[in-house]
């Protein structure tokens, strides 16, 4: 964006909060605006056909949602969830449009991040085909610490409940339940209680 177009958003953009558990929009919700993570976590989930919410990705400080939506003038095809006490960003949808249509540059590099987006999309659904629930929970766990950290104690900086990490991986909460404790018998993670630390990165990375 040039100079002017960035104060129109500084100027128009407002904050809001979210706690714990609170829905930030549902699926086939219309947006007017997009958010932007200034801190906190939280998780976009898509309603399968059996009724159960499947979370789809998880999102930190400085990603986007909504954009999509938006800029396609669709409803939304995913929730999102806020996993902690959340601060968004919020930018009518009027300060993303406007430059679209007048500024090739801003028109350019949202379409070089949707066609990422894109890629890491389908970069999903063949990780989902080819790997094991094994793998997939592994890589996870190396996702989660890569992309979020860990906080003081050396747990991950994100706290997820068994059945969150059941419907990232694609399966039963037993199932994810069973699997990490596997993990940790074999000294790739530790657990207390909802917390995880990793153990073993190389260990993780060599699941099969």
């Amino acid at each position: 964006m040039t100079s002017d177009e960035l104060k129109d958003v500084v100027s128009c953009k407002t904050t809001r909060f979210y706690k714990k558990g609170d829905v930030i929009f549902d699926e086939g919700e219309s947006l007017h605006g997009v958010y932007c993570v200034r801190s906190g976590v939280c998780k976009l989930t898509k309603l399968s056909a059996n009724g159960k919410d499947h979370t789809v990705k998880l999102l930190g400080k400085g990603e986007l949602l909504g954009q999509r939506s938006v800029i396609s003038d669709e409803r939304t095809n995913l929730s999102a969830i806020a996993l902690n006490d959340i601060e968004l960003c919020f930018v009518p949808k009027e300060q993303i449009m406007t430059p679209l249509h007048q500024n090739h540059n801003f028109s350019f590099d949202v379409l070089q991040q949707l066609a990422k987006d894109l890629r890491n999309a389908e970069d999903d659904l063949i990780t989902m085909a080819q790997k094991s629930v094994k793998q997939r929970m592994a890589e996870t766990l190396l996702y989660i610490q890569r992309v979020f950290g860990m906080d003081e104690s050396g747990s991950l900086n994100v706290i997820l409940s068994r059945e969150d990490y059941a419907s990232i991986v694609g399966t039963a909460t037993e199932s994810a339940i069973r699997i990490l404790s596997q993990f940790k018998k074999e000294g790739l993670i530790g657990t207390s209680g909802k917390h995880i630390t990793i153990k073993d990165l190389e260990g993780l990375r060599r699941v099969e």
